[in-house]
């Protein structure tokens, strides 16, 4: 009997998804922190700014927002982190399409608005477009993509480990 690849398209696409996803989280918490400048400022000036972009989707209450402008970065590094290492896979990867899914439809809605704000993705004054919205959508897909696989593989054996018919 032959045994299936350890390397197969839905094992790509976790790996993808994992890396991908990870490197995005840590490096969108890292620069909401510093605001992307040298030297860095303040962890305090920095979540400031970072609270004004967060208020300016207009979807939050004001208790709301501080609490998101304070925690987001430190989630989106976290979570990149466990991404990237693996552990506990599916815990990880649904949390992080969740958090892909708000971003999206976030995004989504104030782009449906026309507002003319900045995105604050990743701590720079980006205009938000429809390329943001895309990229989101994208990104958002492929995480949605990496949580199914990963459910899936879950539940066959590992293609590296012996049969246990002997």
């Amino acid at each position: 009997m032959m045994q299936t690849s350890p390397l197969n398209f839905r094992r790509a696409v976790i790996w993808t998804g994992r890396l991908l996803l990870a490197g995005i989280f840590m490096y969108a918490g890292y620069a909401k922190l510093t605001m992307g400048l040298h030297p860095r400022p303040p962890i305090g000036v920095a979540l400031s700014f970072f609270a004004l972009q967060v208020d300016s989707y207009q979807i939050l209450p004001t208790w709301a927002v501080k609490t998101v402008a304070n925690s987001l970065p430190f989630a989106e590094i976290g979570l990149g982190l466990l991404l990237l290492i693996g552990w506990k896979l599916r815990i990880w990867a649904t949390l992080i399409t969740l958090v892909m899914l708000v971003f999206f439809f976030a995004v989504l809605r104030s782009y449906a608005m026309g507002l003319q704000i900045n995105c604050g993705c990743f701590a720079t004054p980006e205009p938000l477009t429809i390329k943001t919205v895309l990229r989101d959508g994208a990104l958002a897909a492929l995480a949605v993509l990496m949580t199914i696989f990963a459910f899936m593989e879950a539940r066959k054996p590992h293609a590296w480990t012996a049969p246990q018919n002997l």
